[in-house]
């Protein structure tokens, strides 16, 4: 049954302050009074203002999804763009009886459009296409977050994708960078900074609870699971990582949020109250499942540089990137020995000091020896021993389920595709030895979504990721044709066909076609980019080195100098910062789906978010698909809605627990007339047990070869994409990089001579 409303309490309370506004004079302790009794009224307005009961709710039912599905409505009291701080939410149809129109609390519409309060029927039971078992009140609910590219969502109405597995879904529109509004004095200034993004995704979240506790949504407000992809990816793990934590209380008091108030002295108060009873609510995730997360952006440039100074073979566009990047290089390597990292190699699977045992903790760290690791331009260690062995077990696990193929064109050695009946007989070894060798066709089920900033594809579609067009790899390589030609710009554009909507490992459909980031380029906002991948140009904006370093230094500065809040926003966008930390109410679990021959994010940042959760004793796992580009679709048996149920059967009391369905291996071939997969062989071998192995150098030749990117990572010369979200009200785009900076500084001599030398 639904809990009575707050319109009562908010009159009385509204009431009371109008009455103490009238007094005449008063005593400190009397005005003090009056200070809380007007927090309390605002408290009490925000309250029934965000009650949907209160709201005029229109619920519209499609027979087809069978669910209900809410017209977006307002997340915040007090929103700076309207359109922009929304949520809308796709509620399954079982758990509706129907709507209730005229407050008598029985349901009087079934189906089509209703304006009024859900009526659930907190009995009835969904059981998901994984064997998970849901009721109304214990259903999951799905938060998406849009956020492409870092950019603004409007808000859209839910999609019904979750319906069948018995999630709640939920769609909340941001603000992001490059928005603007006009102030007081009738001028536009920009808005939408970081954390605007990310704290419109809170305040819809706690929008959903509160009306989750007040009986106006089915769901439950433990098991909240955050997702998306690229910059939408990086939000999700955001999301998860600074779950509940107070440093974003201000921004989302501003907005009007309910469930998070300042007190009288300067304290918080995260709690509602509903019938006389006080309930907590967190702005926080129970889990994750992040897509091409492009997060960290704090360590981003130096990561990039990092990655792809492994390779020796790999051609910069310039001297000046060249050396650039080795500075960063050494850079992330200090940068890393100085986190004190280690890794329980249990945990991880692993035995990374080779003692024979995977048990026990290993210290990582990076070493740089020239004679030792000339294959890798001086660097090993323990850390990087790490990551090839996260690159080995995807590989493996990979070929491993290739039976889970649905709809691929297998080819023979001499290219012609293979017969129903030669399919059907393939081996699991068969088929691993087909991949590795790119004789096959995925299909539309197997293609990848293109993302903001760049997939895999340089320009003109050459995946070579080098300026010349030379390989960093093999001298014959084809990436998959998942991967999506980028423009002149580096961004590529994401399918617009229903298949490849299907194919998503996220369902981001009703944030994307409103999200500015899938068309966004790289460069600042009047001139557009000079370092798109492939660019031999250092800056079109600064004649001098001295005079870009003085830029640098200046951006820098304002960064760190803080926000209206005091803040470094850099800072508050980095999750590291914040798993594990004080204040952090840490997820239970996250997983973080990277295509490994993207070139919008280096490994190294999944790896590190990875370890931190893993610390913090969250359930942390990265997957990194080898023939996947800017944010991968699931693929062979996975999906989102297996891990959300396999996770709740692992840590809910008295769940089901879900294991993934076997394999039906391919007995059709498909349709491909020619191969388009990648031919690995030239970097990995493999037994005749079917284990694969390759080096370093070959993980670091793969990458440089199928990920293009300009470099330094994102932070370039001349503003990167992402760098827009570190503006300020006169201007979009600063630069931010404290660490480029930094090596700009100390390397002047070396660097300003090569500086646009061409």
């Amino acid at each position: 049954m639904k809990t009575n409303k707050k319109l009562p309490a908010l009159l009385l309370a509204l009431s009371m302050a109008v009455s103490l506004a009238a007094c005449g004079s008063q005593t400190t302790e009397e005005a003090a009074a009056d200070e809380t009794s007007a927090a309390t009224a605002e408290q009490a307005e925000i309250e029934a203002a965000l009650d949907l009961s209160n709201m005029g709710a229109e619920w519209t039912y499609s027979a087809e999804d069978d669910a209900w599905t809410l017209t977006p409505v307002t997340a915040v009291t007090k929103p700076e763009i309207e359109d922009q701080q929304g949520v809308s939410v796709c509620v399954p149809g079982p758990y509706v009886l129907g709507v209730d129109t005229d407050g008598d609390g029985e349901a009087d519409v079934t189906d089509g459009i209703a304006t009024g309060d859900l009526v659930i029927d907190y009995e009835a039971e969904i059981t998901s296409t994984n064997g998970q078992v849901y009721t109304a009140a214990t259903a999951p609910v799905i938060l998406n977050t849009g956020a492409a590219g870092y950019s603004s969502s409007t808000n859209t109405t839910a999609a019904a994708t979750y319906a069948k597995e018995g999630y709640i879904n939920v769609s909340c529109g941001n603000r992001g960078k490059q928005d603007t509004v006009t102030d007081a004095d009738g001028n536009t200034v920009y808005t939408g900074d970081a954390p605007c993004c990310l704290v419109d995704q809170k305040n819809a979240t706690r929008f959903v609870k509160y009306n989750i506790l007040l009986g106006n949504l089915p769901g439950s407000v433990d098991y909240f699971v955050s997702t998306g992809g690229s910059g939408g990816g990086a939000h999700a793990a955001m999301f998860a990582a600074t779950s509940n934590n107070p440093d974003f209380y201000d921004y989302e008091i501003a907005a009007g949020a309910v469930g998070v108030y300042q007190n009288e002295d300067g304290s918080y108060s995260t709690s509602v109250t509903i019938d006389g009873q006080t309930y907590e609510i967190s702005d926080g995730a129970w889990g994750c499942v992040a897509y091409s997360a492009i997060t960290s952006l704090a360590e981003a440039d130096m990561a990039m540089a990092f990655e792809y100074t492994l390779d020796p073979d790999y051609s910069f566009g310039s001297a000046f990137q060249k050396e650039t990047a080795a500075l960063l290089a050494q850079e992330y390597m200090e940068y890393i020995n100085g986190q004190g990292l280690t890794v329980d190699e249990a945990e991880v699977g692993f035995d990374l000091d080779g003692n024979g045992a995977v048990s026990g903790a290993v210290a990582l760290t990076i070493e740089y020896d020239p004679e030792a690791y000339p294959d890798t331009n001086g660097y090993g260690g323990t850390y990087l021993d790490l990551y090839l062995a996260e690159f080995t077990e995807n590989l493996q696990w990979y070929l491993d389920n290739l039976d889970y193929a649905e709809g691929w064109t297998w080819f023979g050695a001499d290219g012609s595709a293979l017969s129903d009946e030669e399919v059907a007989s393939m081996t699991t070894a068969d088929k691993a030895q087909a991949f590795l060798e790119g004789r096959y066709d995925k299909g539309s089920s197997g293609g990848m979504m293109g993302g903001p900033g760049g997939g895999a594809g340089g320009p003109g579609g050459d995946f070579s990721g080098n300026p010349d067009g030379g390989m960093g790899g093999p001298p014959s390589v084809e990436m998959p044709s998942g991967d999506l030609p980028a423009d002149s710009a580096g961004t590529a554009e994401a399918p617009d066909t229903e298949e490849a909507d299907s194919d998503r490992g996220f369902d981001n459909s009703d944030v994307a076609a409103n999200s500015t980031g899938d068309a966004m380029d790289v460069g600042t906002p009047d001139t557009g980019t000079t370092q798109a991948a492939g660019s031999s140009t250092d800056s079109a904006n600064y004649a001098s080195y001295e005079e870009m370093v003085e830029a640098y230094e200046e951006d820098v500065a304002e960064v760190e100098a803080g926000d209206a809040y005091g803040n470094n926003i850099v800072e508050l966008y980095d999750p590291l910062n914040y798993i594990g930390a004080e204040g952090t109410e840490d997820s239970v679990w996250t997983r973080i789906v990277m295509g490994a021959s993207e070139g919008d994010m280096s490994m190294f940042s999944s790896l590190n978010l990875e370890l931190a959760f893993l610390k913090a004793g969250v359930d942390a796992t990265i997957e990194w698909q080898w023939d996947g580009g800017h944010v991968p679709s699931e693929t062979l048996g996975n999906s989102l809605a297996l891990w959300v149920d396999t996770m709740y059967g692992e840590y809910v009391d008295g769940a089901q627990t879900v294991t993934k369905t076997e394999a039906e291996p391919q007995t059709t071939n498909g349709d491909a007339d020619s191969a388009s997969g990648t031919d690995l062989t030239g970097w990995v071998t493999m037994d005749e047990d079917g284990q694969v192995s390759f080096s370093l150098a070959d993980a670091a030749a793969y990458r440089t070869a199928g990920a293009s990117k300009a470099i330094p990572g994102f932070d370039v010369i001349d503003y990167g994409q992402e760098d827009y979200v570190f503006g300020n009200s006169e201007t979009d785009a600063r630069h931010w990089s404290k660490y480029v900076a930094q090596v700009f500084a100390d390397n002047a001599d070396t660097l300003a001579t090569l500086f646009n030398a061409g």
